[in-house]
């Protein structure tokens, strides 16, 4: 507060109002207040007698003649006779020396409070000294004791000071002191009474007063209301706002989710001069961060840099949080390399979040990436860190992997809990190995952690897939024995697994058994049980449960008509795929990458390459981003058809996007190369491939063989022939 209080008196303001109509952002009916301001009071003490004007007299010469230290002595003989009125006749002798005046204040108080009048004077003294501290003192003191009727006491201290303004100081900051003061205090009506009552004068309240006022009032919802209406009100009455200004109003609009409005504003701050700092597009990218909206947020980040401007780290870390949750981890992967070169350091948080957004999104290759460069740069992983990257990889099934990471999370002390080891339950399930699920969920007993609904979901939903589902009942059978009750999930797991075994009979009865529970079947159940008709050529079944889903008033999601589509694929009916899409866009619900991925598919074992490209220009031109399947359909469509040149472009967007191709794809892309007879090509995917750690089949470690037999490369030769002994013979066998 002093510092605002300190920079409003490089300003004076104190004149007509009129003046300020340059500055009307509204209409010209606005109102500026009374085109005839109130002159100030004339001061007008009460009159001396004559036994008082000697003794003033002598206080007067005395106090000129002493120092500070000896003051208490020299005016010892005048205390008996010493009254309030004396304070401000002398006061009027001596006001040109600030000092003696300070010094003669503090003596005259120490006897007794000083009137309201006194108090009053001395606070237009300081403030017309420029001693600001001084002046916000004495009304922090007297506004900070208790007072029983505060509100009539603001009145006559108002009073007061407009009385002794125009004789003792006529320095207008005397009332930002005041007005800042009650706002410090939260005497929030006061201080907009106070703004009025002196415009009524013709004195309008400096900038930085006025932006005290409003981050005050934007201390709750109803207040932020409050100040954008203060905001556009005192703008119309002749404050000239600044950029703080703004941005206080900024983050109100934003914070009431107004995005759009703060939006316009951003754009309106320039028109009237006051340029958008840093914390304007901060606080405008963070509003569109928490709604979400990620292209407004790109776009804003691109204006912020062309204006030279620099995010700072909690700007940076809301957008990478933002386009993680949007699935834009590449994006997110620009913005943190940004941010680096910028002299923003990435911490952990941020870190970790990226981390956590590649793993959801199914690149955890990206993900490892990330976390060896926080090693690298030595900014330690935390327990959500290393749990991130272990849920990660457990589902993409990379299970020695995740063992490894857990094995380093406690060799250094981090406390694994529920959550750790049910990512890594959840990994053995998916993965079948179940032995290892069960010995991880009798560690964590032994550790004193309790397994919960998810953890045996988790481990009933492994059961179930590998058709155990006997034991999968006796399983939830432990589970309602300790306390758990089975959620809508865990049914969908003996669904699903009753589905699994065939026995689509015994499903439909559990889900009946589900609405006597009071968990009623959701879009889940009803989409595993079409995907076992689907599978089983019972597509008229599959849409007769549709139609019951709809009855209901259940959704269909993506994943619904994902089955379908499967479905129709796997039957050979691709007409009735793409007629599926077309319904489903009609109906509002946009296809993903898996859904175009089966017709894609279906066309390129039809070897129609012609029709599969037209389906991925319309994926891409609905915006459906294209996933590691996509690029590995496409790749080995191309390369089977010969289209080397597509089939390369692809691999060099795929790799650059982050994805990695499948043995299958690399092995396709080879073989092309090596028929239209260009091995240098050939031959560096097939290095790529070992690299990668992916097995290519006898076929292509024959045509490598040949080739590097007939150059004469022997020692290559035999290398090649012992590596595919030994992993194409001998680990088939």
């Amino acid at each position: 507060m002093k510092r605002a209080i300190s920079s409003s008196l490089h300003r004076f303001h104190h004149f007509p109002l009129s003046s300020f109509a340059s500055f009307t952002p509204s209409s010209s009916s606005s109102s500026f207040g009374p085109s005839n301001p109130r002159p100030f009071p004339d001061y007008s003490p009460k009159k001396l007698t004559v036994t008082d004007t000697h003794l003033v007299h002598r206080i007067s010469t005395t106090i000129k003649q002493c120092r500070s230290d000896s003051l208490r002595r020299l005016l010892k003989p005048y205390e008996s006779n010493f009254k309030p009125d004396h304070f401000i006749w002398v006061l009027m002798d001596i006001k040109n020396d600030y000092n003696l005046v300070l010094d003669f204040f503090n003596w005259a108080r120490l006897r007794r409070d000083p009137s309201l009048e006194a108090l009053c004077i001395v606070l237009q003294i300081a403030v017309a000294a420029r001693d600001v501290r001084m002046a916000q003192r004495l009304v922090s003191e007297f506004w900070g004791r208790p007072h029983l009727n505060a509100h009539h006491l603001f009145d006559v201290f108002t009073e007061r000071l407009i009385y002794t303004y125009k004789d003792w100081g006529a320095d207008p900051h005397v009332f930002d002191v005041f007005f800042q003061v009650l706002v410090e205090a939260g005497m929030l009506l006061e201080a907009g009474k106070l703004f009025y009552k002196m415009l009524s004068y013709g004195v309008i309240l400096s900038v930085d007063s006025c932006n005290l006022f409003l981050t005050r009032l934007g201390g709750s919802f109803e207040g932020m209301r409050k100040a954008i209406r203060v905001f556009r009100e005192y703008a119309e009455l002749g404050v000239c706002w600044n950029t703080m200004s703004y941005n206080i109003i900024l983050h109100c609009l934003c914070k009431l989710e107004k995005i759009r409005e703060a939006h316009g504003l951003l754009v309106q701050m320039e028109f009237r001069g006051n340029f958008p700092d840093v914390v304007s597009y901060s606080t405008l990218i963070s509003g569109y961060c928490q709604v979400g909206e990620v292209e407004k947020v790109l776009k804003l980040v691109e204006e912020l840099r062309r204006k030279g401007l620099t995010p700072n780290e909690y700007t940076f870390n809301n957008i990478l949080v933002l386009l993680c949750e949007a699935g834009e981890v590449v994006e997110a992967t620009k913005v943190l390399r940004q941010m680096s070169k910028q002299g923003a350091f990435p911490d952990n948080v941020v870190y970790t979040t990226l981390i956590s957004g590649f793993c959801k999104s199914g690149n955890v290759s990206a993900a490892y990436k990330l976390f060896d460069e926080m090693r690298h740069k030595k900014i330690n992983p935390d327990f959500v860190t290393y749990t991130s990257m272990i849920h990660g990889l457990c589902q993409t099934r990379k299970m020695v992997e995740a063992n490894q990471l857990f094995s380093e999370m406690l060799g250094k002390g981090l406390e694994s809990d529920e959550v750790t080891y049910t990512a890594l339950i959840d990994g053995h399930c998916k993965s079948g190995n179940m032995k290892e699920a069960f010995s991880l969920h009798n560690q964590m007993v032994q550790k004193g952690l309790i397994p919960n609904v998810i953890t045996y979901t988790t481990l009933v939903d492994g059961l179930c897939k590998r058709g155990e589902v006997d034991i999968a009942n006796d399983l939830l059978h432990e589970m309602v024995g300790k306390g758990l009750q089975p959620n809508l999930c865990t049914y969908n797991a003996m669904v699903n697994g009753l589905c699994k075994i065939g026995n689509i009979e015994q499903a439909v009865k559990l889900m009946e058994e589900m609405d006597l529970a009071g968990f009623y079947p959701d879009t889940i159940t009803y989409t595993t049980l079409m995907d076992a008709h689907c599978k089983m050529g019972e597509m008229a079944k599959a849409h007769e449960l549709l139609q019951t889903m709809l009855d209901k008033g259940l959704q269909p999601t993506v994943v619904t008509f994902n089955v379908l589509m499967n479905g129709f694929c796997m039957l050979g009916m691709v007409e009735d795929g793409e007629r599926l899409i077309k319904w489903m866009l009609e109906k509002g619900i946009m296809p993903n990458a898996t859904t175009f991925n089966s017709l894609m598919k279906q066309y390129c074992i039809r070897k129609n390459m012609l029709a599969t490209t037209e389906i991925y220009k319309g994926m891409l031109a609905r915006g459906v981003k294209p996933d590691s399947n996509t690029y590995n359909i496409l790749i080995k469509g191309h390369s089977v058809a010969r289209n080397m040149k597509e089939a390369w472009y692809l691999h060099k967007e795929m790799v650059g996007k982050g994805f990695t191709l499948t043995a299958a794809s690399y092995s396709a892309l080879i073989k092309g190369f090596c028929k239209r007879r260009k091995f240098e090509e050939a031959r560096q995917l097939f290095e790529e491939m070992r690299t990668q750690g992916l097995v290519a089949d006898k076929e292509i470690y024959d045509i490598f063989v040949d080739v590097n037999y007939g150059e004469g490369n022997w020692d290559i030769t035999l290398e090649l022939c012992d590596e595919a002994i030994e992993k194409c013979l001998v680990k088939r066998n």
